[in-house]
């Protein structure tokens, strides 16, 4: 049996007593109930953008990335187009709704906030998690409370019929799905017909040919972590809930006092490494906007949050750890795509004596997701120095969507 509480604990934040008493007995009850064997790793990660707005996303993804287009899912209301490294890393699932018009649960999330309601189809969706039983799987989280979108529901919202969906989290506003295949098969989605779209082939090619013309084809690696940003009263009930519909642990949190925030971060109980399965990191406020006049903090982790709504923040990448001619390959990729007309927020922060060096790029003009790479050096385990993130958290409310006032 997997064991999910014999894990080191690292960071300095404080949690509360409610907290450090439910951990322990959420993570302990997950193993015993074999819930814990039965859920794997990130096996996809769901993405929609507004019509239109695929393609150069495709585009984007590959040169930034190293995301291949494999195939599009036509389906009655969306394009979902399949993008894929290999069967070791997750597949990013790009929908793309075909009418402006069309409206379901998803863009009312999006409606209820300021900035998220100027891109009211773009969003991240979710996780699909691997499971050995997604039936037993589902059924022991029901009778936890867990509410899932019954089959009807899911040809309604035009969600592949596979895939067991979680409905929105009331604190993070993410999905959790769960789908089996065998330990040797490939992915499959049940999802309208599968099609090679010419448009998304030429988008993907163009991407790529910029990414080995400009040299940093074998640079970049698969996501390292994926960082949402939840409201400070749900921090610690946002991490709970992910770790009983995974079957992740509790890696630890870091206060970041100077920018009124805290990381946390879950990680695999596998150990497996982060490119086949990604951490996950929730980020929040210390403490809610409503008294920050108080003391007058800086706030950008909550103002994203008023803006946009909860929801994903960032997508992390590994960069290769190594050097040309002087510079590290994270400072090589961020010069080469720079001169591409990508814009980043702020340097590269960090260093070899750190650990690590990263960096957050501008949000795409057509996910409102950022990119973050990190460089580790050697065998650095960490997601991050003080100092880093400091930084980063500083640099995320520079982003347009977080300076403009609402």
């Amino acid at each position: 049996m997997l064991h999910s509480t014999d894990r080191p604990r690292f960071g300095d934040k404080q949690n509360s007593a409610f907290f450090e008493t439910y951990l322990p007995r959420l993570l302990e009850a997950r193993d015993r109930s074999g819930l814990t064997e039965m859920i794997g790793g990130i096996e996809a990660v769901m993405i929609t953008v507004e019509p239109g707005n695929a393609l150069e996303y495709i585009a984007e993804l590959a040169l930034m990335t190293p995301y291949h287009y494999l195939v599009t899912l036509d389906s009655p209301k969306h394009l979902t187009h399949v993008l894929r490294i290999d069967m070791n890393a997750p597949d990013i699932l790009l929908r793309e709704v075909k009418d402006p018009g069309y409206s379901d649960i998803f863009r009312s999330l999006n409606d209820l906030y300021p900035v998220g309601a100027r891109r009211p189809h773009s969003r991240y969706l979710g996780e699909i998690l691997l499971t050995s039983n997604r039936h037993e799987v589902v059924a022991q989280q029901q009778e936890r409370e867990f509410r899932f979108f019954p089959i009807g529901q899911l040809a309604e919202l035009d969600l592949p019929l596979n895939v067991s969906l979680s409905k929105p989290s009331p604190y993070t506003q993410n999905m959790v799905g769960y789908m089996e295949r065998a330990a040797d098969g490939i992915r499959v989605y049940q999802h309208g017909e599968c099609v090679i779209l010419d448009s998304a082939q030429a988008a993907y090619e163009r991407g790529k040919e910029m990414q080995e013309r400009i040299g940093i084809k074998d640079l970049i690696l698969p996501i390292d972590h994926l960082a949402t940003r939840v409201y400070s009263q749900n921090r610690e009930a946002a991490l709970l809930e992910y770790l009983a519909l995974s079957s992740y642990y509790y890696w630890g949190s870091y206060d970041i006092g100077d920018q009124n925030s805290s990381t946390n971060v879950t990680k695999n109980v596998r150990g497996v490494p982060e490119s086949a399965s990604p951490a996950k990191v929730f980020t929040a406020n210390n403490h809610p906007y409503c008294v920050n006049h108080l003391d007058k903090l800086p706030s950008p982790t909550e103002t994203f949050v008023r803006n946009y709504g909860p929801r994903l923040h960032h997508m992390a990448l590994a960069v290769k750890d190594g050097q040309h001619d002087g510079k590290e390959s994270i400072d090589i990729v961020v010069e080469a795509i720079t001169a591409q007309g990508k814009g980043f927020l702020l340097d590269t922060v960090g260093s070899r004596e750190e650990g690590l060096k990263q960096i957050f790029s501008s949000a795409s003009d057509f996910s409102a997701l950022i990119i973050e790479y990190v460089q580790r050096f050697g065998d650095f385990q960490g997601f991050f120095a003080r100092d880093n993130v400091a930084l980063l958290t500083f640099a995320a409310g520079l982003e347009e969507g977080v300076r403009e006032a609402s």
